[in-house]
């Protein structure tokens, strides 16, 4: 048979289990990375474990998101992964370095090799080549802990580009045409694997901007192959030794097959409020901008922000509009300042923001009230910038700079002739804002502040679940739904029964009140339930307010992973239209749960309230019915880990 990238690269870290799409595989983790929003939990698990090294090849925590330090709260949490970091041989990385994606990207990725990050855009380093997986953090902990992480064998969706992008469009038109086609399930079970002869026009950060929004597909990952673009940038960081040769089989076996002429591509813009509510920017005239933000771990590649620059270079930003500049890596923004591009920027009246997250994940920079927002970032969901009642459009930096001119969303093409930036030969590497550890310090200070509290751990899991629909949600239910995150909640990432009193707050402020009087019970939601981020607090948070269940009509891949990993029981209708004869306040019973699930039976949720019994079903491994009779992933494999 011949073999896909996806499943060369699996067959060669396979440690369990049959490579069939569907079935549960276990393989080996070589990197690992996670960032402060998530990292805490991860570090706090990985302690509450008691292992004494770690499995993986490398491992990194960066502070890239909670950096805006206006109490003590994001202060302690990076003192706390700091120490951890040196007591366990973890390369840490100080806020101001970058945004890990851009980061890891420069230093670390390798073609061929397997990294799980406690953040869903770790698939950025699939540009590189890199099986690069985002999952939830108690993955991680366990990933280097044991050097393990199990996933069900993907379906690979092969995408061939063929020719050349017309001038003024990128990779970013290029994802969010993707995304148009497939919209936000188009990649849910799948990788996307990318090849043909179009592949050849796209830099490794086109690339990597094409693999980081391939989570807004659902996608577990995506990947490119590795070839003369990939070892030219990595000789441009000075890791030509990393490199090595990897692509498809000729005529390689696909479960799926897309083809995309680059030149049928135009520039493209994400509609509010998801990214695949995508449209033509020619359709759009007279739409006037109050803001432009460049950067995230999307679009602030040296190349974005040259292009930026160049468009800027001697204009004047629109006395309407604020710009914010974030380079995604302390050596872009040294670059920047070098060769002149920073001066050109500040010169055009550009705000320039600290190297990290920031604005992305509602860290500053909120528009104003019924504001828009021109973003190159992945996500536009309802409320994500901090302002509820702001529209968010998604697109090219190209798009961005100039319509940042302008002062309305105009096609860059207005601008005459196309700017072409030269990828460097040499970038700066700099690794002044790393802190390589010395080996592990079993016997090292973690130093712990007042704002991080002990995370939930359930229980075993019981013979019969009972209690009350405390909600019943939508489709497309994102993981800021579920758990927002702003700027005022960020802080709090360390401290679950703070966070647990905004659970739901967009959706319904009396969440958290009717889980307290009713101790607990099930929610109910429709399709793709639990989209975007990978954060598990999206988990932890319910588990924290007594949520025995999920029921819904499907799921996001990372959030029921964590789900289970926290010992809820994520249980999808049959009926899909049995949705419709449940409502809040529904008193609910599962009589044999425990039996159900050991058995593989049907699952019968009765609702005692309307007097009939509707059926469901666990989709899931042996294994993850085992983590869910256990409570949850952290007492399995703690077990486990004791037994060995």
């Amino acid at each position: 048979m011949k073999k896909n990238l996806t499943y060369k690269i699996l067959e060669q870290h396979l440690i369990s289990g049959d490579l069939t799409p569907g079935k549960e595989i276990g393989i080996k983790v070589d990197q690992t990375l996670t960032q402060d929003s998530t990292g805490t939990m991860v570090y706090l698990q990985l302690e509450a474990m008691g292992v004494n090294s770690l499995k993986t090849e490398l491992s990194v925590a960066y502070i890239d998101h909670n950096t805006l330090q206006t109490g003590f709260e994001n202060a302690d949490d990076h003192e706390f992964i700091k120490t951890v970091a040196a007591k366990y041989g973890i390369v840490f990385s100080k806020p101001g370095n970058g945004i890990c994606h851009q980061l890891h990207l420069e230093n670390f990725a390798k073609p061929g090799k397997t990294l799980i990050g406690s953040d869903s855009h770790t698939p950025t380093c699939g540009g590189m080549g890199m099986l690069a997986i985002g999952t939830g953090g108690l993955d991680v902990a366990i990933g280097m802990a044991s050097g393990k992480y199990y996933l069900k064998a993907p379906k690979v969706l092969n995408i061939q580009l063929t020719g050349k992008l017309k001038p003024w469009v990128s990779a970013k038109d290029v994802i969010l045409f993707i995304l148009k086609k497939l919209t936000v399930k188009g990649g849910v079970s799948k990788v996307i694997e990318y090849s043909g002869d179009g592949v050849a026009a796209l830099s490794l950060t086109d690339r990597a901007t094409i693999t980081n929004m391939g989570a807004e597909l659902g996608a577990t990952t995506s990947i490119f192959p590795s070839d003369a673009i990939t070892l030219a940038y990595l000789t441009a960081q000075n890791r030509a030794s990393d490199w090595m040769a990897l692509a498809a089989d000729e005529d390689a076996d696909y479960d799926e097959r897309i083809a995309i002429d680059l030149a049928d591509i135009t520039p493209m813009t994400a509609k509010p409020h998801s990214p695949d509510n995508v449209d033509n920017i020619s359709n759009i005239p007279g739409l006037k901008v109050n803001q432009v933000l460049i950067g995230s771990c999307t679009n602030s590649s040296y190349k974005d922000l040259m292009k930026a620059a160049a468009i800027l270079k001697g204009k004047s930003v629109h006395p309407d509009v604020s710009l914010g500049i974030s380079p995604g890596s302390s050596n872009i923004l040294k670059m920047l300042a070098d060769n002149g591009a920073l001066s050109d920027l500040i010169a055009a009246g550009a705000r320039i923001l600290e190297c990290s997250c920031g604005p992305c994940i509602g860290m500053g920079q909120s528009p104003q009230s019924n504001g828009v927002s021109l973003r190159t970032f992945n996500r536009n969901f309802c409320g994500r910038s901090g302002t509820k009642s702001a529209d968010v459009y998604l697109v090219s930096p190209e798009t961005a700079a100039a319509s940042a001119i302008s002062g309305y969303l105009i096609d860059p093409v207005t601008l005459g002739e196309d700017i072409a930036i030269k990828e460097p030969t040499a970038f700066s590497t700099e690794r002044n804002y790393f802190i390589f550890p010395q080996g592990a310090k079993t016997n090292s200070k973690v130093i712990m502040g007042p704002n991080i509290k002990p995370f939930p751990i359930n229980n075993q899991l019981p013979i019969t679940l009972e209690g009350k629909l405390l909600l019943k949600t939508g489709d497309n239910i994102t993981t800021d739904d579920i758990m927002p995150s702003d700027s005022k909640l960020l802080p709090y990432r360390s401290n679950i029964p703070h966070l647990s009193k905004y659970s739901f707050n967009n959706i319904d402020e009396d969440f958290w009140k009717r889980c307290e009087t009713y101790n607990g019970g099930f929610i109910l939601g429709g399709e793709n339930y639990g989209q975007g981020s990978s954060r598990e607090h999206a988990a932890l948070v319910p588990l924290y307010l007594g949520v025995k269940a999920v029921i819904v009509k499907s799921f996001a891949r990372i959030h029921k992973a964590n789900l289970i990993n926290s010992g809820i029981v994520p249980l999808e209708l049959v009926n899909t239209t049995d949705y419709d004869i449940i409502d809040a306040g529904d008193d609910l019973v599962l009589e044999d749960i425990k039996g159900d699930l050991s058995n593989g039976d049907v699952i019968e949720l009765t609702n005692l309230t309307k007097g009939h019994s509707i059926k469901c079903k666990f989709v899931g491994s042996p294994r993850d019915i085992e983590i869910l009779l256990a409570g949850g992933s952290l007492n399995y494999t703690k077990s486990s880990l004791e037994v060995l």
